[in-house]
């Protein structure tokens, strides 16, 4: 069985767990509080060597090698209970006796990330961002609005990776300008062509990529930024209480989407500077990055579950400022009757206008 780490409170026994609202780990039965600093000898062991993981299959059945090699087993150090999770799942909490139990051996070696950005908000916050985002919404489900509906609400520090770089970049323009005259006759149109260049140097720091395929990056896009000016240095104990995903897609991956984000943002401020033309569009661009480096970041977000009509809907909490998103559904009947009220007005409207003027 893989090696887990648990962190017990001194005075009572009980099992400590990060408090977003004090920024301490804090013991829920006796209720006193730790520093950070406190706990960080136990990082110590992340640089160690650590055991061959172990597979317990049923008997008389084995699993495929295709299932096998994405599954781990741990035993909690409190009650023995078995838990399960898949190849990424690095902090959890036990399924029988709830102690928050952070699993070692997904942070050895060079999966150990740089930076940590701890949760600034709570459960209790998500679910008032969920009932926020649905304020307004008359074609929403009213089923949506109850807070029991909710399938699933999960804190989970999603891995990131932060680039930073400086863009030479050499730019072309085309664009244009058009004039409009009359005379008795005709209307004329004369469009005039320009190209324009732009060069310059342009300074990225911290361009984020999701780094886990189990995470829409889009999602994860939309809940941007993060304030990385309070990211800080990594200890486990920031995870206690909360699931983690470790990076499945690695930094050389990740640039790919990193370039495509400096590109398209190095594009458009330099577009920017290009005024009073009727169209501006890019012709042809070169960027060239250096001082290049990346770092491994795990940032906090609240994902939370529904289901309506069989279908599964997911929405996202940057659990750092509390920004919302997540696409909703519409309930057709109500799309029915709000459009046929709208059209109802319309025609009531019109007959209105035709009665005034044909008195």
């Amino acid at each position: 069985m893989a090696e887990i780490q648990e962190y017990k409170c001194p005075n009572c026994g009980g099992a400590l767990a990060f408090d977003s609202g004090i920024q301490k780990m804090k013991c829920p039965y006796c209720d006193t509080e730790f520093e950070m600093e406190a706990l960080a000898a136990f990082d110590l062991t992340l640089d160690k060597p650590q055991d061959n993981m172990q597979w317990d299959v049923p008997a008389g059945s084995e699993w495929d090698e295709g299932e096998a090699s994405n599954l781990r087993s741990y035993v909690c150090k409190s009650c023995g209970g078995e838990i399960i999770g898949d190849e990424n799942t690095a902090a959890t909490s036990c399924p029988y006796c709830g102690n928050p139990v952070v699993m070692m051996d997904q942070f050895s070696g060079m999966l150990k990330p740089d930076y940590v950005i701890p949760f600034q908000l709570d459960k209790e916050a998500a679910k008032a961002g969920l009932m926020h985002h649905l304020e307004g919404k008359k074609l929403v489900p009213s089923v949506f609005k109850d807070q029991n509906h909710i399938d699933e609400i999960k804190g989970i520090y999603v891995p990131f990776w932060l680039f930073d770089a400086d863009a030479e970049a050499d730019i072309k323009y085309k664009a244009t300008k058009t004039r409009v005259w009359e005379d008795a006759l005709n209307i004329y149109t004369e469009t005039s062509h320009y190209g324009i260049n732009r060069s310059g140097t342009l300074s990225f720091t911290n361009v984020p990529v999701d780094g886990s395929k189990n995470i829409d990056d889009t999602l994860m896009e939309s809940i941007e930024p993060y304030d990385f000016s309070k990211a800080v240095d990594f200890q486990t104990a920031y995870l206690a209480g909360f699931l983690a995903d470790k990076y499945d897609v690695d930094a050389e991956e990740s640039a790919v989407r990193a370039n495509e984000r400096i590109k398209a943002s190095t594009e458009e401020a330099f577009k920017s500077t290009v005024s009073n033309y009727a169209s501006v569009e890019v012709e042809s661009s070169t960027i060239n990055l250096s001082n290049s480096r990346a770092k491994y970041t795990l940032c906090p977000v609240w994902l939370l579950n529904t289901t309506w009509n069989n279908q599964k809907y997911t929405f996202a909490m940057n659990g750092q400022t509390g920004k919302f998103v997540g696409d909703l559904p519409m309930d057709k009947a109500k799309y029915g009757k709000y459009f046929a009220a709208i059209a109802a007005g319309v025609a009531a409207a019109s007959f209105l206008i035709q009665f005034l003027f044909l008195r």
